[in-house]
């Protein structure tokens, strides 16, 4: 739908850090709305549910649905962590990787994902509707993802730039995907301070494989500073204000904007995706 004029205006004059914020208030107003609506549903089946089960109903329906759940930071050489690694590891298990481009090079349809490392709600997508998509069109070579940031979640820029620069260091050896699953699978609470220097380093260890003292080296790279810098444009040129946002086309052509119904379920990312493969 498109904006009246006068609001259009307004958004022009806006700072980046202004968007972001109105982004990030905007995206908090519909996490409480889905929380909200969740409790009103449940209200509804106490009427014929017993109350042990009405309670297990609403636990399961608030992390479904609200998408922003504290998750407990996670240390590296811990059973968690292994945990993580091992369904990372399996996830991407013998997918091509070049820097910032999951999938074969040769996949018909592109999905460009852009995301921030503390966006709760890109943490849903990726831990519930990513990992089928990748299962299906990237496991089946129908499908490249390229992974971009914009900065929506994360309030501090230089952090934002140190964990998004961090990442990309990871795709110098073709690692960017084990190192952003493992982000988002052990996110914090949004605006708790949890990423840190000792944090991000800590992400770093549980990539397997990754050579640490050149990955330490690659993060001063300007290239890779230079790189996020682009994407925020090519996120404000697409108009994109929050996060996860995509475009999605036919490799090599021309991108349009894909707003799913859902971030949490693949099927609207499945209708897309299947109908540009068969054009």
């Amino acid at each position: 739908m498109s904006r009246p004029a006068h609001l259009l205006n307004e958004d022009h004059a806006l700072t980046r850090k202004q968007r972001r914020e109105r982004a990030r208030a905007e995206r908090k107003a519909l996490e409480r709305a889905a929380v909200a609506g969740a409790a009103r549903r449940t209200r509804m089946t106490q009427l014929a549910i017993v109350v042990s089960v009405v309670a297990a109903g609403i636990v399961a329906i608030l992390i479904a649905t609200a998408g922003s759940a504290t998750v407990k930071k996670i240390a590296p050489e811990t059973a968690a962590a292994r945990s993580v690694d091992s369904g990372v590891a399996t996830l991407l298990a013998g997918l091509p990787q070049n820097g910032n481009v999951l999938g074969r090079p040769t996949a018909p349809v592109t999905l460009e994902y852009f995301g921030d490392l503390e966006c709760p709600v890109c943490r849903s997508f990726t831990v519930n509707a990513l990992r089928p998509i990748i299962g299906k069109w990237v496991r089946g070579g129908q499908l490249r993802i390229e992974y971009h940031s914009l900065e929506t979640a994360t309030r501090e820029p230089e952090v934002f730039k140190s964990q998004q620069v961090a990442a990309l260091a990871a795709g110098q050896q073709q690692k960017m995907w084990n190192f952003i699953e493992t982000f988002y699978h052990e996110q914090g609470e949004e605006d708790s301070g949890y990423v840190t220097e000792g944090y991000i380093q800590g992400i770093a260890k549980q990539v397997p494989g990754l050579n640490l003292t050149q990955w330490t080296s690659e993060r001063n790279d300007p290239t890779l500073a230079d790189q996020v810098e682009s994407d925020a444009q090519a996120a404000n040129a697409a108009g994109f204000n929050g996060t996860p946002a995509f475009l999605i086309g036919r490799s090599g052509g021309a991108m349009t904007k894909l707003e799913p119904s859902s971030f949490s379920q693949a099927a609207p990312f499945d209708e897309a995706i299947a109908k540009l493969a068969k054009s």
